[in-house]
């Protein structure tokens, strides 16, 4: 049994609207949703053999194709988003919350010791700050964007300190920079994960200039029992109070998106997970053909094994965002 609660715990990421100009004013508005019923095409990929026939394509455009969707826009008197989080970093790293090995435990902690007094946990804390400072969060929100602003505020754990970044400025694909700001919020953060204090509260808030009345994306909900059929609601957006917001799962990848030790020459970094996970390209990038997996490195590094540097700050990462990586007495025999 063991199990590690994960150390960088975001909230929700809530979404407002303002103007450029008075993006530092505090006046902002919060973001709605709206229910809108378009009538659309049908472009999806006929079956077999109908896409070869010009009278069901012709009958096929004639039918309706009506939907309900959730959307959500910058009102047109406002031309730039504000998207707002808190974000909660924890000490212990290394210290499960969950096993049942004392000896195992021990020798457990004494890897992450050894790793803590080598690194400081420095680099760990510089990648999560360049994803706050470059506002990867933003996800769609960032593409296309004119401006973006990122403003981080200590509000607990620290003494009363801010940080302000330009996050075009700042690449998404490279970790090598050399920018004052975000190593000193990357020490603050892995001065916590190493336990020079017991925990980090910042607010993180990214200033957005998209343009007039621009359509902007919160998180869309999974919605396993939606009604189905013509007319029927087919995109649901999530909100939280009433306001338009970004899952804090979703905020969390975006965070823990430094994993570039999957590869020699990665072109990108991809979130932090067991087994490289992608699923937007339905790809495993540590499937054991370029990068051991987690649970490959961790059996051999966790009893005392020699593991590649680059790899422990992986393997690292993957205990700072948490999880259940039990093995039952069967597998393990």
């Amino acid at each position: 049994m063991l199990a590690f609660e994960r150390k960088l715990a975001p909230s929700d990421a809530r979404m407002y609207s303002t103007t450029w100009e008075q993006r530092n004013d505090d006046n902002e508005q919060p973001l709605c949703l709206v229910e809108k019923s378009v009538r659309g095409t049908i472009s999806n990929r006929l079956k077999t053999g109908k896409g070869d026939d010009p009278a069901k394509i012709d009958a096929g455009m004639k039918s309706p194709n009506l939907q309900k969707v959730d959307a959500c826009s910058l009102p047109e008197e406002h031309d730039t988003l504000i998207v707002r989080f808190s974000l909660k970093v924890h000490s212990n790293l290394g210290d499960p919350t969950a096993c049942n090995s004392a000896e195992f435990r021990e020798s457990l902690l004494s890897q992450v010791n050894a790793y803590l007094q080598e690194t400081e946990a420095e680099e760990l804390g510089k990648r999560y700050a360049t994803n706050l400072a470059n506002g990867r969060f933003l996800w769609r929100n960032r593409v296309g964007a004119e401006e973006v602003e990122i403003n981080v505020k200590a509000l607990a754990g620290t003494d009363d300190q801010h940080w302000d970044f330009d996050a075009m400025s700042i690449p998404l694909n490279n970790f090598d920079i050399d920018v004052a700001e975000v190593a000193s919020l990357g020490h603050q953060i892995a001065q916590t994960l190493r336990g020079e204090k017991d925990f980090l509260l910042l607010q993180v808030t990214a200033k957005v200039k998209v343009g007039s009345a621009q359509e902007v994306f919160p998180s869309q909900e999974i919605v396993q029992d939606a009604p189905s059929g013509k007319g029927a609601k087919s995109k649901f957006l999530y909100s939280v109070g009433g306001i338009a917001a970004m899952h804090s799962q979703k905020v969390g990848n975006a965070i823990r998106t430094i994993d570039t030790w999957y590869s020699d020459d990665a072109e990108k970094p991809i979130a932090v997970e067991a087994y490289g996970a992608v699923t937007t390209e339905g790809k495993a990038y540590r499937d054991g053909s370029m990068a051991p997996h987690f649970y490959k490195l961790f059996d051999s590094w966790s009893i005392g094994k020699e593991v590649d540097s680059e790899q422990r700050h992986y393997l690292m990462a993957m205990l700072v965002r948490g999880g259940v990586f039990g093995q039952s007495e069967k597998e393990s025999s």
